[in-house]
C-alpha cells in the first residue's frame, strides 16, 4: 500500500471534543505509542529498502517547442548531475520517459555526474500527459463555449508567436488561466477528448509506483519524468487520489527532486521538490 501509519492515539480525553487549530494541537501533543508501535512505524526490522529519485525535467522550451530544454533548462539539470555526484549518491539504475524534454534532462544530469552514471533506459510509462493534444482537442470546445476564454487563448497565441524564439519571454514561462481550465476540464471529463483520459494517466503512473515497490532490495534509482506522474506518485503516498495533485504540480520546481523510499510493500515521502543545486534566480516553474 501507499503513504504513512500515523501512530495510534492515547488519552483520557476523546479528540472529538477539540475543534479547529485546538483539535489539530491536540493531535500533535498528545500521541503516545508503545515500542512495538514505534518499531511498526518506522519500519524497523524491514531489510528491503530502495531509494527513488524522481527527477523532473529542467526547464523546458517555448510553447511552440515545449518538448525540449532552454539553455538554462540544460544547465539546471548538469548542475544537478554534479550534486549527486558531490553527494556520492550511487545509483543501480536510470530510467526515463520518451518525451525529449524527459531524456535530455537526463543526458545532462549524466555529463554532470560522471562515468558511473548508470546507463538510461527509456520507459514511455514515465511520459507526461499529452498537453499538446490537449490545446488541439480540448481548447477549440471552451473557446465556442465561452467568449473569455477565447479571448484570453486567442490572447496567449498572439503572445506567443510574438515572442517566439525568446526562450525567457513571459508567456512561455506562466501558467495562464485559459491553461488551468483546459487542463480542469479534461481531468473532470466535460468534453470530448480522443486521446487518455485523467483516470488513465493516473492508473499508468500508479502502476509504475507498483514497479518501483517491486524494486530490490539497498537500490538508489533515478526516474527522470515530468511533474504530474512525481505529483501522482507524491499524493499516493499522502492518500490524495484525485485532481488535488495538481497543487503540488503547480508547486514543483524545475530540475528538482523528490525522494521517495520503497520499504516492504510501501512508497513513503521522504522529500519533496528538493533544489539544494540551484541558487534562488536558478530556480523555475516552467
Amino acid at each position: 500500500m501507499f503513504g504513512f501509519h500515523p501512530p495510534r492515539h492515547s488519552s483520557a480525553r476523546p479528540a472529538q471534543q477539540f475543534s479547529g487549530r485546538a483539535k489539530l494541537w491536540y493531535e500533535v501533543t498528545n500521541v503516545q505509542i508503545s515500542y512495538d508501535d514505534a518499531q511498526r512505524d518506522v519500519g524497523f526490522g524491514e531489510s528491503r529498502v530502495s531509494d527513488i529519485y524522481l527527477i523532473r525535467h529542467g526547464q523546458a522550451g517555448t510553447r511552440e517547442a515545449y518538448d525540449s530544454l532552454s539553455e538554462l533548462g540544460r544547465r539546471q539539470s548538469r548542475l544537478l548531475g554534479e550534486w549527486l555526484a558531490s553527494q556520492e549518491i550511487k545509483f543501480t539504475a536510470a530510467y526515463s520517459g520518451e518525451m525529449s524534454r524527459q531524456k535530455e534532462t537526463a543526458r545532462e544530469v549524466s555529463a554532470g555526474y560522471g562515468d558511473k552514471f548508470p546507463s538510461l533506459m527509456v520507459d514511455r510509462r514515465w511520459n507526461e500527459f499529452d498537453l499538446e493534444r490537449l490545446y488541439r482537442e480540448i481548447a477549440p470546445q471552451l473557446c465556442a463555449e465561452s467568449d473569455d476564454f477565447r479571448r484570453e487563448f486567442e490572447a496567449m497565441n498572439l503572445q506567443a508567436r510574438a515572442s517566439s524564439g525568446e526562450e525567457q519571454g513571459s508567456v512561455h514561462r506562466r501558467w495562464l488561466p485559459c491553461d488551468s481550465a483546459m487542463v480542469a476540464a479534461w481531468i473532470h471529463g466535460t468534453h470530448q477528448f480522443g486521446g487518455e483520459s485523467w483516470p488513465d494517466f493516473h492508473r499508468r503512473i500508479s502502476a509504475c509506483g507498483d514497479r518501483l515497490r517491486a524494486m530490490n532490495a539497498h537500490e538508489s534509482v533515478a526516474v527522470f519524468t515530468s511533474a504530474t506522474p512525481i505529483s501522482i506518485l507524491t499524493g499516493l503516498t499522502l492518500d490524495v487520489r484525485d485532481g488535488r495533485v495538481m497543487r503540488l504540480a503547480g508547486a514543483m520546481h524545475n530540475a528538482s527532486f523528490t525522494i521517495l523510499e520503497a520499504r516492504g510493500e510501501e512508497l513513503r515521502l521522504m522529500s519533496f521538490n528538493a533544489t539544494p543545486h540551484l541558487d534562488a534566480d536558478q530556480r523555475t516553474f516552467r
